[in-house]
């Protein structure tokens, strides 16, 4: 609906993306909606991404990602 941001993308496959970001003055489909992170599984047949839940006491009203990465040890 309001595209993605940015992706990055574990060895194992799994692709986290981020959505929603919003700039002061730039028009917005969405413009109540907050941010969002989806996960997909590249190594499924028909990868589809899925919507992740956000832990309880996060600020979600105000969440505006910009960019993502991970770290894996």
């Amino acid at each position: 609906e309001s595209g993605s941001e940015d992706i990055d993308i574990l060895p194992n496959g799994l692709a986290f993306i981020s959505s929603g970001l919003k700039y002061p003055g730039l028009k917005t489909l969405a413009p109540d909606k907050p941010g969002e992170i989806f996960l997909m599984d590249l190594n499924e047949d028909n990868p589809r991404a899925v919507e992740l839940r956000i832990s309880r006491g996060f600020d979600l009203a105000s969440f505006n990602p910009h960019g993502i990465s991970t770290y894996v040890d």
